[in-house]
């Protein structure tokens, strides 16, 4: 929708004007991407921009792995993490326009073993409302079940969903999950009778052109142009993934993969290319490039752009206020919010390793994503929000240095806040012998964990979760402190409530770190002592 404050002829000629005054990338562009990557550390950035329908840019930036020469390039593939939940959408989209299903249409017509932890909310669930956060879950439940990795399948994902409790009324609020997705995806293959993976893959990516993009992991990890997933510890920035190395306290890192179960909330891979031509296809509202006919319809496009639940807004500090929005939604897939007054359909994405976001500006007809190899986030926000300042006809700000002053403050009154936290601990305990604390445990919708004692020591292991092994050192009273052997996951509280003849009556859990990831959703644990066979 374009903004047009004249009639006739003096509009259309104003529009054209308009036009040839954003119709490039900014000046010096490449240049801005090199200075902004090297500043932060990232070692690799993909970026697609779409004007007016054409791709005027697709690129890559710096390499695929450290320590490798190998560049990024247009086709390299990247994870994209929940800018895929678009894609899922898009799935259903085309279903809807098929006559298969429809967007009211109750869950449970089409998935009828499906369940949530109130019967009424079970009956009242409609397609929509998996895609929109406003089901009760609390933020990130149920993530546990494939991050960072899982072996349930995506069926039973879905069916121990119906043993987590709400934590608010339906359609109350807003509170992100993931795990509805996997839903959307389940209700995919009920339709369809093929997984999601071929569906999105026969149905969305290959019709869309997106020629590298893939919806199946093990395609994704056999192709040779792809950017391999980094992240910092204690420091310096390094590639994840690598089982065979350990570091001197005999932790590893393992596979940094989401659950394959997980794939229709965030597992999508695709590369500038692709994402240029995916960008096109939205802003076309469903219309495929050069004429070739639609992806979905236009009225599945305005669905999906149709704000559902609205986003409560906090003031963004400085030097990031300006990006704190007037108005904040969620669509289908897409978060609608405003820049400066301007209308944005946009997402972020973030998986182990890996971030993207994407950026629509319908009135402007313009769009771009940016994608990169690790999880230093302020990158791609500062080079996306650069491209808006540029396409919005705004005063150039160094969003790049913005957004890294953002985390360093952040960071700064966590590690403080932490601190603080973890003061001097009371010097009691344990009420037990250590041995009397292992035991087989099961909480309702994750499934068992084992504590074990041997020489002394006691270690945990989540048993649906290859690698999530770690020991237990005591804290204080009856809490313990796990540090995984996989330097992925969260360090976190493990507190043993006794009954009053001093036997286990549960476990529960806190992530340590106030900056951990809503899907370290230890709190949502209950574990009790398992029966006995």
């Amino acid at each position: 929708m374009e903004r047009i404050s004249r009639a006739g002829t003096l509009a259309a000629a104003a529009l054209c004007l308009a036009g040839t005054a954003w119709a490039d990338p900014p000046p010096r562009f490449d240049a801005r991407v090199e200075q902004v990557r090297k500043a932060v550390g990232v070692p690799g950035v993909a970026v697609a921009i779409v004007e007016n329908g054409r791709v005027t840019l697709a690129r890559g930036y710096g390499v695929r792995r450290l320590g490798e020469s190998a560049p990024i390039d247009a086709d390299t593939l990247f994870q994209l993490g929940s800018v895929g939940k678009a894609f899922t959408t898009a799935a259903l989209a085309i279903l809807v326009d098929r006559g298969r299903i429809a967007w009211d249409d109750p869950v449970t017509k089409h998935v009828p073993w499906f369940q949530m932890y109130d019967p009424w909310v079970t009956r009242e669930m409609t397609v929509i409302d998996l895609l929109v956060h406003r089901s009760g879950l609390g933020l990130g439940a149920g993530d546990l079940m494939f991050v960072p990795r899982s072996t349930l399948t995506r069926a039973e994902t879905v069916r121990r969903l119906r043993h987590i409790r709400p934590a608010t009324s339906f359609r109350s609020g807003y509170a992100y999950d993931n795990v509805l997705y996997v839903v959307a995806g389940q209700l995919v293959e009920e339709v369809t009778g093929t997984t999601w993976e071929r569906f999105v893959r026969e149905q969305v990516l290959v019709p869309a052109g997106m020629r590298t993009a893939t919806s199946d992991r093990v395609e994704r990890r056999r192709a040779d142009n792809r950017a391999w997933p980094h992240a910092r510890r204690d420091g310096p920035m390094h590639g994840m993934g690598t089982q065979e190395s350990l570091d001197d306290s005999g932790k590893a890192e393992l596979d940094p993969e989401l659950g394959s179960n997980a794939a229709p909330a965030g597992g999508v891979a695709a590369s500038a290319n692709d994402m240029g031509r995916w960008i096109a296809i939205h802003l076309a509202k469903g219309a495929l490039p050069e004429g070739g006919g639609r992806l979905f319809s236009e009225e599945s496009s305005r669905q999906m752009w149709t704000p559902r639940v609205h986003l409560p807004i906090s003031p963004a500090p400085e030097p990031v206020a300006a990006a704190t929005p007037q108005f904040s939604s969620y669509a289908l897939g897409w978060n609608e919010r405003d820049y400066r007054g301007h209308r944005l359909l946009m997402h972020t994405g973030a998986v182990f390793g890996a971030q993207a976001v994407i950026v629509l500006v319908p009135e402007r007809n313009v769009g771009f994503s940016v994608a990169i190899n690790c999880e230093d986030g302020e990158a791609a926000l500062g080079i996306a929000y650069e491209l808006l300042d540029h396409y919005l006809g705004r005063p150039r700000y160094d969003w790049a240095a913005a957004w890294q002053e953002f985390v360093r403050q952040r960071d700064e009154k966590a590690v403080a806040l932490l601190n603080k936290q973890a003061g001097a601990p009371a010097r009691v305990g344990p009420s037990l012998p250590l041995e009397r604390y292992a035991g087989t445990f099961a909480d309702p919708w994750y499934g068992e964990v084992a504590i074990a004692h041997a020489d002394g020591r006691l270690t945990m292991d989540f048993k649906q979760t290859p690698g999530m092994t770690g020991q237990l050192t005591h804290w204080q009273y009856d809490t313990f402190r796990v540090d995984w052997r996989d330097r992925l996951i969260e360090p976190a509280y493990v507190t043993f409530a006794l009954k009053a003849d001093g036997t286990i009556d549960r476990i529960g859990m806190k992530a340590v770190s106030p900056l951990a990831d809503f899907s370290f959703d230890y709190q949502d644990l209950d574990f009790r002592p398992a029966p006995k066979e």
